[in-house]
């Protein structure tokens, strides 16, 4: 009699690799898009109110910024479900990958053509369309990794997805520094040396033009790539056995059946990480908003060093995305996020005590605190933590046929504190006399400790790792 060998769970490294290819697009195109467009809308509001008010400035800012989370908070469940329900013969994500690709790519290099014009409907225009086909885009592509990954191995997937991703988002900093923004903005005097109005209208375009070209064709780049290495449907096919042995080994509380309903114990750890995971958004996204404008207006410092921080942010994010997985094998996600979360927390505090303090002086000087790139390194390990584990644990309490649909959940609930925190930032920027530039990490802080509060709530369930394939061998057939 025949003896049947049970299939073992390994992550085949370069497959998981070529997956990251579509978050290298993502990260590439939300980084030009998060470090230039706020201080764009900043110029163009500032010369259609003839104001230099940067309070009232902002405020606007934030409800622009916040109008494209709205969006997104509705389209991205709507193409989630979509794809889920989807079936052609290059697979169930790649036909959305494909055309909001394309039509983010052509609609993105307008975004400074029209700036550079002074035409603000035609900026926010073409922000709103580069929005919503990246949420085409945005949701079925982070569903292809937990479709082609068993459940218990997709942290250690998604850490190398998000190394890819950040190495998306480090090149779009790169070529940002290269075009720096200040040297495009308020460089051009008068003969009699007065500032000249409608600076943009006579700077060389392509300081601008250039990260935001060169984002568009790397996108398309990526999604060639990605269409042309991974075929979808027979992919999935060759890990049909895989999948089903993941299935058995999920870290639920209760086990995942695709016919019955969702039970109470697990749509409750579910509320509680999407919570959760709102008000980290919360703190992440307000702060992420306004740097660049908090390093222009308020440090009086070149937008390079901001680009610097963010760099420096990426690279303690991809060393926790390269340990990250290990380190959930070992404590268990929730105690991962937990130390992700408190470590974010830990770096805003200082931010905090320093501004009261040693940094006191650094407003308006010219300068950029070091001490700043040192926080940003601490965050962006720790956030990298929470990333890496949190949306596995979501994707964790469906089965195949709704990941598309959960991962419309994990990105509506990220979305909607996008949508708010721009808004709410902005409106606190309002009140003069008791909210500045200083409390943007009491801010941050604040939503994190409501963040942490909940996530303790959430069951910790670790995986039964006894047929899963370590070291060496783990590696071994990637083929």
């Amino acid at each position: 009699m025949e003896k049947t060998v049970k299939p073992t769970l390994k992550l085949n490294y370069k497959r998981t690799f070529l997956i990251g290819f579509a978050f290298f697009g993502i990260l590439l195109f939300w980084q030009v898009y998060d470090s230039w467009c706020p201080t764009l809308l900043s110029e163009l509001f500032k010369d259609a109110l003839h104001t230099t008010d940067e309070k009232s400035v902002q405020y606007l800012v934030g409800v622009v910024m916040a109008m494209d989370n709205l969006a997104a908070l509705i389209l991205l469940p709507i193409f989630g479900h979509l794809s889920d329900k989807t079936n052609t013969r290059i697979g169930k994500r790649m036909p959305y990958i494909l055309i909001g690709t394309f039509v983010c790519a052509v609609a993105f290099p307008f975004i400074p053509v029209f700036y550079h014009y002074n035409n603000v409907a035609g900026v926010v225009i073409m922000m709103a369309i580069v929005v919503c086909f990246m949420m085409m885009y945005r949701n079925p592509a982070v569903a292809l990794m937990p479709d082609l990954t068993p459940k218990p191995l997709r942290s250690k997937a998604n850490g190398i997805i998000n190394i890819m991703g950040y190495i998306g988002g480090a090149f779009a900093t790169v070529v940002g520094i290269v075009f720096v923004l200040s040297d495009y903005l308020g460089t051009k005097l008068l003969p009699d040396g007065s500032p000249a109005p409608h600076t943009w209208a006579y700077n060389n375009i392509w300081a601008l033009e250039a990260p935001f070209l060169i984002a568009s064709v790397l996108m398309v780049v990526s999604a060639v790539v990605l269409f042309v290495k991974i075929k979808e449907n027979e992919v999935k096919e060759e890990i049909a056995d895989e999948l089903r042995l993941g299935e058995e080994m999920s870290a639920t509380e209760d086990k995942v059946d695709d016919d019955k309903p969702m039970t109470r114990a697990n749509k409750i750890m579910l509320f509680l990480i999407l919570g959760a995971e709102f008000f980290w958004f919360m703190a992440d996204n307000g702060v992420g908003t306004f740097m660049g404008n908090f390093t222009v207006y308020h440090l009086g410092a070149s937008t390079s060093s901001n680009m610097i921080n963010t760099i420096i942010g990426g690279v303690g994010s991809v060393i926790g995305f390269a340990i990250g997985g290990i380190i959930a094998s070992k404590i268990g996600r929730k105690w991962t996020v937990v130390s992700g979360l408190a470590l974010s927390l830990f770096a805003y505090i200082i931010w905090i005590v320093g501004t009261f303090t040693f940094l006191k002086g650094a407003a308006g000087g010219g300068q950029f605190p070091p001490i700043i790139w040192v926080i940003w390194l601490i965050k962006g390990f720790g956030m990298s933590l929470v990333h890496l584990n949190s949306f596995p644990m979501v994707v964790e309490l469906c089965n195949a046929k709704k990941i598309g649909a959960f991962t419309g959940y994990y990105y509506a609930s990220s979305m909607a504190a996008q949508t708010i925190t721009p808004i709410a930032l902005g409106s606190l920027f309002l009140i003069e006399d008791y909210f500045d530039w200083g409390y943007l990490p009491v801010y941050a802080a604040a939503c994190l400790v409501i963040s942490l509060a909940i996530f303790m709530f959430v069951k910790n369930v670790k995986t039964n790792k006894e047929k899963i394939t370590v070291g060496l061998e783990a590696i071994g057939s990637d083929d």
